[in-house]
């Protein structure tokens, strides 16, 4: 083999609104904004290859152990709802390491967040066990599921 796999960048999630996106990921789950980029240059669009885009504004997030969530928000072309149903295959999710998932849990019924899970669900086999978990949706219906070890 030629190439040799080094490691894990980022992990990329397209919103409709940047802004209502950010205060989602910093208010309700605790990341931390590191950068905002405007994206118009020539390259963007060899890249990811769409008609009609003019630019896409980039918002990079940090989780307390350096992970970053790429948020992006492209425009100028037709924008489609990408939500299903997370069983449905071609859909995904991050998972978040998290300290007092139930604390976490009552802060997110406050804020009136989307939340699957109807309540902190103990983790009984596999390489989790013993710990507790959730899932819930962020504001354009991608998928996060939270994780505390114990």
């Amino acid at each position: 083999m030629d190439w040799k796999l080094k490691g894990f960048v980022h992990s990329g999630i397209t919103v409709k609104d940047l802004k209502r996106s950010i205060d989602f990921y910093e208010n309700s789950l605790g990341l931390e904004l590191v950068r905002l980029q405007t994206n118009d240059k020539p390259y963007i669009y060899d890249l990811v290859n769409i008609q009609g885009l003019e630019k896409i504004e980039l918002a990079f997030l940090q989780t307390p152990d350096g992970q970053i969530v790429e948020l992006l928000e492209y425009h100028g072309e037709t924008i489609e709802d990408g939500s299903s149903l997370h069983s449905h295959y071609g859909t995904g999710h991050i998972c978040l390491h998290v300290e007092n998932l139930d604390a976490m849990y009552e802060h997110l019924q406050r804020r009136n967040t989307d939340i699957i899970s109807e309540h902190v669900v103990q983790i009984t086999s596999g390489r989790h066990a013993g710990s507790k978990a959730i899932y819930l949706r962020d504001p354009d219906g991608y998928v996060i599921e939270v994780l505390e070890y114990i």
